[in-house]
């Protein structure tokens, strides 16, 4: 169940990232982390790590990853945790061997099986939404911190009330009520505690600098283009193969357990063979969440790492791309745009006029501020339909991929040079721009050595102006338009 969550979840993923959709964007590192979030919880119902027996105290924690989702994400995340809970505590009660008032909450051994899946599912999905709303309404709240440590402390109650009140509707003849909730043990002040703890816990780590830093990196990760766009593919295979590997393992030891039992001497009912089996799949969940965990972390290292060498190779002064993840970029822009027949785009090749003179007249923080300006306008005018460069000092390099006329280039190069124009009160800013249509795939050299004359030509027309080259098979000179301001 987890893991082809998870193989359809890293599929979707890739093509989330190839859309480009911000929206994905803005939510990776929460969608790692819920799954992560979902794992654990798996991981918790399976072992003994959601249900601590330390006699004479028997401790529940299965539910505090509900409290967590509630808790960073919002009522939706919690619902889901719950139900997760829910299922899983629905097919534990599913063996022969668990007690009477256990066996209620399974739709095999009940007897009335909506009834089981009201009890076992739909009282802890209600949990779950209450649960949710309430830490969304903390959150507002001006003691956010403190409100939510007495949310936590307790809910423990409030599920344990849900819980009970559906047994005593559901199931009226346990008599079960729902102010069995309030039978007071002592194992109850350790669930509170531990509840309280751990969400006091992830709340300040969730705080910590790092984790934000983190976070940021992650979430801005799609837009590194050195990232691969088959790698999540290959995380889901690897994946998808590691379940096939525990499941074929699972079911072989449940027959070796079948076979041993036998060879001394005791005999194997169907009904104990189906609870080895059984216990093999609570077994192979576990693994498997343990898997999922291990993958999605690796994931996030790898997104992290990859996004720092990225920020390295951003242009430091402008925030923009620096030449060689400009070029690196363009050369991948072309075998994608290979694919695609006559699509077509444009280069541009932007240099700031007199730029020497503005150093020498006004100094470097007047010529960084004149970089940075028109790295930004450049950003926002034409960084919507391709990716902005610096590929040398006052030098900046645009690549269109997506179609645009003619008429609309011009349009935006000059309304980008009238943008720029009144950068310095003491001066006009103006750029000599040259721009080369092309067919894709072009080989980025011959791109980079046609759009180069393209610049070099308006340069010769007395610099402050554009000059255009429309793409034709042999790129005939009466193809060339010039724009003065």
């Amino acid at each position: 169940m987890t893991e082809w969550a998870f193989v359809i979840f890293m599929v979707w993923e890739g093509k989330q990232m190839r859309k480009n959709k911000k929206i994905w964007n803005d939510s990776c590192f929460e969608r790692y982390s819920f799954g992560l979030l979902i794992a654990i919880e798996l991981l918790m119902s399976f072992t003994n790590l959601g249900y601590i027996h330390v006699p004479p105290i028997s401790v529940t924690t299965a539910y505090i990853p509900i409290f967590i989702a509630a808790c960073l994400y919002g009522p939706r995340q919690s619902v889901i945790v719950a139900f997760i809970f829910g299922t899983a505590s629905m097919y534990k009660a599913s063996a022969s061997y668990v007690m009477p008032a256990d066996a209620i909450f399974s739709p095999i051994l009940s007897g009335l099986p909506i009834n089981s899946i009201l009890l076992s599912v739909g009282t802890r999905m209600l949990f779950g939404l209450l649960v949710g709303i309430a830490f969304a309404a903390a959150k507002r709240s001006s003691h956010s911190r403190f409100w939510m440590g007495a949310l936590s402390a307790v809910f423990p109650k409030v599920h344990s009330l849900f819980v009970y009140t559906g047994m005593g509707l559901l199931f009226p003849e346990l008599g079960y009520h729902y102010y069995s909730a309030f039978h007071w043990k002592p194992n109850d002040v350790v669930i509170v505690i531990t509840c309280v703890t751990a969400v006091e816990i992830i709340l300040a780590i969730s705080q910590r600098n790092a984790i934000r830093n983190v976070k940021q990196c992650i979430n801005q990760s799609i837009n590194n283009p050195y990232t691969p766009k088959k790698i999540y593919v290959l995380f889901a295979v690897f994946e998808f193969f590691l379940f096939c590997m525990a499941a074929f393992a699972a079911f072989y030891f449940s027959q070796r357990e079948s076979y041993m039992l036998e060879r001394h001497g005791v005999s194997v009912s169907s009904s104990m063979s189906y609870d080895m089996l059984h216990l093999q799949i609570q077994f192979l969940i576990a693994l498997l969440s343990l898997m999922v965990i291990t993958i999605i972390v690796l994931i996030l290292i790898y997104k992290y790492m990859l996004y720092k060498e990225y920020k390295g190779e951003m242009d430091e002064l402008t925030g923009i791309m620096g030449r060689r993840m400009f070029l690196y970029y363009c050369e991948k822009v072309q075998k994608a745009g290979g694919t695609e027949k006559h699509r077509m785009g444009w280069f541009l090749f932007v240099d700031v006029d007199y730029f020497k003179a503005i150093n020498d007249t006004f100094g470097h923080s007047v010529g960084d501020k004149v970089l940075r300006e028109i790295a930004m306008n450049l950003q926002s005018i034409l960084g919507n339909n391709g990716k902005v460069g610096r590929i040398g000092g006052d030098e900046f390099a645009v690549i269109i991929e997506k179609p645009m006329a003619q008429q609309e280039l011009k349009q935006q190069l000059e309304q980008f040079q009238q943008s720029i124009s009144g950068i310095l009160d003491d001066k006009k800013v103006s750029c000599s721009i040259g721009a080369y249509q092309f067919a894709f795939p072009q080989n980025v050299r011959d791109l980079l050595e046609e759009t180069d004359k393209v610049l070099y030509k308006a340069k010769e027309n007395g610099r402050a102006c554009y000059v255009v080259k429309e793409y034709t098979a042999r790129q005939p000179a009466a193809l060339w338009e010039d724009g003065n301001e």
